[in-house]
């Protein structure tokens, strides 16, 4: 049986945490949908709660610590990232923004991804079109169409069977685009940032305007 690993980063910051309650319920809903293709899951668990502080050690000395190390690792080396962040001013929590931060560039080219969020009204759910979606369209990540926000009410009320179809819609397409791809392809080694080994072809400025006045 073929084993897939996900990372599961969450940036709750009480104890107990929603974010880390939503980050559950999503990775053992992909878990579910593998596990009926015949697939095992190795989870992998990120609580930036606990890497506050080598976080902050690393922007300010650019060398990541031994426990920052290793959740870097699990992040970078898994097939697909379950990344759920409690939504403060609008946008990500700051914890969340750093730890991704300190990633090099191009570390998730092509990884899939699941998003999700929390927050204690319905109106902070389009954080995750306007700042989560892009910060992980500039990660280069592959990250599945549906999106997971639960507000306060969503927990335990009339409305938690809204966030099961959410989660399950979810969880249904991370699973999908893991089923089709292979696991060398998960894999492989991102490509050249654009500019390190790409070979580019500089025309003078000269040529340039010259083919532009013969037009």
């Amino acid at each position: 049986m073929e084993t897939i690993t996900l990372a599961v980063v969450s940036a709750g910051l009480s104890q107990p945490s929603s974010t880390r309650l939503l980050a559950d319920r999503l990775t053992e809903a992909v878990r579910a949908k593998l596990a009926d293709a015949g697939r095992d899951v190795v989870a992998e668990h990120v609580e930036l709660r606990e890497l506050a502080h080598p976080i902050a050690d690393n922007l300010v000395t650019g060398f990541p610590g031994e426990q920052l190390r290793q959740a870097i690792d699990a992040v970078t080396g898994a097939d697909a990232v379950i990344a759920v962040t409690p939504i403060f001013s609008a946008s990500y929590s700051g914890l969340f923004k750093s730890f991704f931060d300190v990633l090099e560039q191009g570390a998730l080219t092509g990884r899939p991804a699941l998003l999700g969020a929390t927050g204690g009204t319905a109106r902070h759910s389009l954080a995750l079109d306007h700042a989560l979606r892009p910060l992980f369209a500039y990660l280069r990540a592959a990250v599945v169409p549906t999106a997971v926000y639960a507000a306060s009410e969503d927990w335990g009320g009339a409305d938690e069977n809204g966030l099961r179809q959410h989660i399950d819609r979810a969880a249904g397409e991370l699973a999908a685009v893991l089923l089709r791809q292979p696991a060398q392809a998960r894999r492989a080694d991102p490509p050249p940032a654009f500019g390190r080994g790409y070979p580019l072809d500089v025309v003078p400025f000269a040529e340039q305007l010259a083919a532009l006045k013969l037009r």
